[in-house]
């Protein structure tokens, strides 16, 4: 499977079903309003008709995709995902899901210990105090292979 339709998955069904109906409201209101008021409007083919009433909705039922994502994404990263969805939604112009997407935790890890969910660069699971990396031995800070001193402290890393 392709990682767009992974992301996919994630958005719920009630944000499939939310999306469809607002399509479908904004497609019907387009259709018969217009069709019924301007003249000109009903000489139209009925495919000209369809286009220009169906094209108009597919921004909005992607924004409601959009928003039900997010809701689902932040729930996953351990987000406030009511915030995030509210925001994402109401703030206009896309502004909110811009937001979310470049302030967005990165995904969480699972402690090799206990299983709980840690986010990622913890040294050691807040749920049972297994050893999620390599620390520093002074601070006890995360360090990552490779280095020969603590980013934090300063301490030589190689002596440890």
């Amino acid at each position: 499977m392709s990682r767009f339709r992974d992301e996919l998955q994630l958005v719920p069904r009630t944000a499939w079903a939310a999306a469809v109906l607002i399509w479908l409201g904004f497609f019907l209101l387009m259709f018969l309003l217009p069709c019924s008021k301007d003249p000109e409007l009903r000489q139209w083919p009925l495919a000209g008709k369809l286009a220009i009433s169906a094209l108009p909705g597919l921004s909005l039922f992607a924004l409601a995709l959009l928003v039900g994502y997010v809701y689902a994404d932040a729930k996953r990263r351990g987000m406030r995902y009511v915030m995030w969805t509210l925001l994402a939604a109401f703030i206009p112009n896309a502004i909110g899901l811009i937001l979310y997407f470049v302030l967005r935790d990165p995904l969480l890890t699972h402690c090799t210990h206990c299983g709980a969910q840690v986010q990622a660069g913890f040294a050691f699971c807040p749920k049972c105090g297994g050893a999620l990396s390599q620390a520093c031995p002074q601070c006890r800070s995360a360090v990552e292979p490779g280095w020969t001193h603590c980013v934090r402290c300063g301490a030589s890393l190689t002596a440890a």
